[in-house]
């Protein structure tokens, strides 16, 4: 049997550089190597107030930036959380097998309450149970996360484990997939951080829907180091990530980057970096506007999606129910 992948980003803001080569460039690598599930998180976006026209053009928006990227829905289920409804139910399930003192241990529930003290709600805390539902319902083999998410992917194992102890066989343990220790993109103001669509500081990040002007003038005021050699070197963090963002995007490796601007100085090749980055992202950006001037290819991309997940996902949630005994009339 193809192996599943599952993977999921809210809709609640606009994607970085780092989404792109850390996440969605991989995404289109794999629908060739195993049976892809990709959502828009829009039930996991409610732990934050959002205002709801925006969420809304928030969500089509994302959709259309996948398939831009190369997301194929003909080869993969792009669907929108919300309309396959056996994520709240399998959510539900997992609730009673999930323990209070493992929810506010993590770190997520413990960052995000710090941010929103004003807000902390029993959603907040229970998003770990929501996603180990994402991911089981699909009896998924691996889920592309970051290091910083491996946490979520160790509590959908856990569940799965529980459950399975319980009642015999009934999900997939899946296996988180990290990316290459190259490919993290770090804050362009403060490389000791990666670059984050939540931080504070407008000149930190990229976002694939900058324009060209925007792209090259954050590259231009990106921090460097002292001395004056372009290397990577552990040393020279700012550098360092310069150049893991310019081999990212120019195909090439970082050896080959450091031998391109051997002898030139910090402003011209941070403007070389900053124009790399601008032309690959050019088309996907057209490429997007041209898919949201076209609502019903869009709305029929995603209704197919959701079909196709809510028949995978219907099929691990009846037999769990089974498991737990509910009566099915059947």
């Amino acid at each position: 049997m193809e192996k599943v992948m599952y993977s999921a980003t809210q809709p609640s803001g606009a994607l970085t550089i780092g989404n792109y080569v850390g996440a969605i460039r991989n995404w289109v690598n794999y629908q060739s190597e195993y049976e892809c599930y990709f959502a828009m998180a829009d039930l996991h976006a409610l732990t934050v107030r959002q205002e709801p026209a925006a969420l809304r053009r928030r969500t089509l928006e994302l959709a259309a930036l996948y398939i831009a990227c190369g997301v194929d829905p003909e080869r993969c289920a792009l669907y929108v959380q919300s309309h396959v409804h056996e994520h709240a139910e399998m959510c539900w399930l997992l609730n009673c097998f999930a323990y209070v003192g493992e929810m506010s241990r993590m770190t997520q529930f413990k960052d995000k309450s710090a941010k929103h003290a004003d807000n902390i709600n029993m959603g907040l805390m229970d998003y770990p149970v929501l996603m180990a539902a994402d991911i089981l319902l699909y009896q998924t083999d691996c889920v592309p996360v970051g290091a910083d998410q491996t946490q979520h992917v160790e509590i959908a194992r856990d569940l799965a484990v529980r459950f399975n102890n319980l009642y015999g066989e009934t999900f997939r343990v899946p296996q988180a997939l990290l990316p290459a220790s190259g490919a993290r993109i770090r804050s362009l103001q403060d490389p000791a951080k990666k670059m984050s669509k939540s931080d504070e500081n407008p000149n930190a990040s990229v976002f694939l829907t900058d324009d060209r002007d925007t792209v090259i003038r954050k590259f231009k005021r990106a921090v460097t180091d002292s001395g004056d050699r372009i290397v990577q070197s552990e040393e020279k963090p700012g550098v360092s990530n310069l150049l893991a963002i310019y081999a990212a995007f120019r195909g090439v490796s970082v050896a080959d980057a450091e031998r391109e601007f051997e002898g030139q100085g910090y402003a011209s090749f941070k403007l070389a970096v900053g124009e790399t980055v601008a032309d690959a992202l050019a088309p996907v950006q057209a490429e997007q506007k041209r898919l949201l001037a076209d609502k019903t290819y869009l709305a029929g991309a995603l209704k197919a999606g959701a079909e196709k997940a809510h028949y995978a996902a219907r099929k691990t949630l009846s037999k769990a129910y089974r498991k737990v005994g509910f009566y099915r009339g059947d």
